[in-house]
C-alpha cells in the first residue's frame, strides 16, 4: 500500500500531539451534560459514522445524557445471538480483524514488517508470556460506529489484571502499518482468565482519545499512571459467564486475544480486514 503524503502528515502529528492531554480535554467533553455540547457531539457523530441506532436499546439520540452514554450505549437484547454449542469461542465485540495467526515464538504479527513481542505486551512478564509461546491471537479493531462494549468469548475466572501505562496513538490501520510496535507502546489493561480451552487473555488497547477504559468489576481503571498496577483476583466469585459484559471503552480502540498452544484452531474465514460481530463463532 502506498503512503500518502496525508498518510505522513497524520503519522507524523501523533508523534508530536500532547496525546494524554489531548485525551483529557476530550474525556471531558465527551462527560459533559450541557446541553448545546452533548446535543452537537451526539448528532454529528451519530450521522458522521452512520451509526445504526435501530439496534440500541434506547434507539433516540435524545435519550442520553451525555456522549460517552451514548458511545457505550447497549444494545437490544436480541441483537447479538451467541452459538447454541455452549463449548464455542465467540466473538467479544463488534468491529474487524486486524490481524490474527499464530503467535510466532513470542513474536506477535502487526502489519507488514511490523511485530511486537508477548513480553512487552503484557508490561515486561515474560512468565506470563511465556504461557502463549507458538500460540494464538487475534486482533480486533473497533471503529468509531461500532458497539463498543466487550464481552466474555467464553466461561472464565479472572486471574489477573495489568495496567501498563504508555502512549496514546491512534490503533487505525494507517497508524497499525506504520508505527513500530504499537500496541505494545500504547496504554492497555490486560486481563488474564483461567477458561475451559485453558487460560485466555484479553487486552484492551487505549488509543488516541480514548477517554478511559472499563471493567464490569473495577469499574474505570485509572488512566495516564505512569506505572505498571497489577492486581491478582483470588475471589471465587469472579466467575463471567460467556457473553457477559466484561468492559467497555470511552471512545473506541483494540482488543487483543492471546490463547495457549494447543488449545483452539481459528475459523478460515477469519483474515485480515474481516467485519466481525459479537457472538459470532471464531474457532472451528
Amino acid at each position: 500500500m502506498t503512503t500518502t503524503w496525508k498518510d505522513r502528515l497524520f503519522i507524523a502529528s501523533q508523534y508530536l500531539a500532547p496525546q494524554h492531554t489531548l485525551s483529557r480535554l476530550v474525556g471531558a467533553l465527551a462527560e459533559s451534560e450541557f446541553g448545546p455540547v452533548r446535543n452537537t457531539f451526539i448528532r454529528q457523530f451519530a450521522a458522521r459514522f452512520n451509526v445504526d441506532m435501530s439496534e440500541a436499546e434506547r434507539e433516540s439520540l435524545g435519550d442520553y445524557r451525555n456522549f460517552n452514554d451514548f458511545f457505550t450505549r447497549a444494545l437490544k437484547a436480541d441483537a447479538r445471538p451467541f452459538p447454541e454449542i455452549a463449548e464455542a469461542f465467540a466473538c467479544p465485540v463488534d468491529g474487524a480483524v486486524s490481524q490474527i495467526g499464530r503467535i510466532e515464538g513470542e513474536r506477535i504479527f502487526q502489519a507488514k514488517g511490523q511485530s511486537f513481542n508477548a513480553t512487552e505486551l503484557l508490561g515486561g512478564d515474560a512468565q506470563q508470556a511465556r504461557y502463549y509461546r507458538n500460540g494464538q491471537f487475534a486482533t480486533l479493531y473497533l471503529s468509531p460506529r461500532d458497539y463498543h462494549r466487550i464481552h466474555m468469548p467464553c466461561n472464565g475466572k479472572l486471574l489477573r489484571t495489568t495496567f501498563v501505562p504508555g502512549r496514546l496513538f491512534s490503533v487505525n490501520t494507517v497508524t497499525a502499518d506504520h508505527v513500530p510496535r504499537l500496541f505494545a507502546r500504547n496504554e492497555r489493561l490486560v486481563c488474564e482468565f483461567e477458561t475451559d480451552h485453558g487460560r485466555m487473555i484479553m487486552v484492551l488497547v487505549g488509543a488516541m482519545i480514548v477517554a478511559s477504559i472499563e471493567t464490569t468489576w473495577a469499574g474505570v481503571v485509572a488512566p495516564y499512571q505512569r506505572q505498571i498496577l497489577q492486581h491478582h483476583y483470588d475471589e471465587p466469585d469472579l466467575h463471567l459467564s460467556r457473553g457477559e459484559e466484561m468492559g467497555r471503552f470511552r471512545l473506541g480502540s483494540t482488543v487483543i486475544l492471546m490463547l495457549p498452544d494447543n488449545s483452539l484452531a481459528w475459523s478460515a474465514d477469519l483474515v485480515s480486514g474481516a467485519q466481525v460481530r459479537l457472538g459470532q463463532a471464531m474457532t472451528r
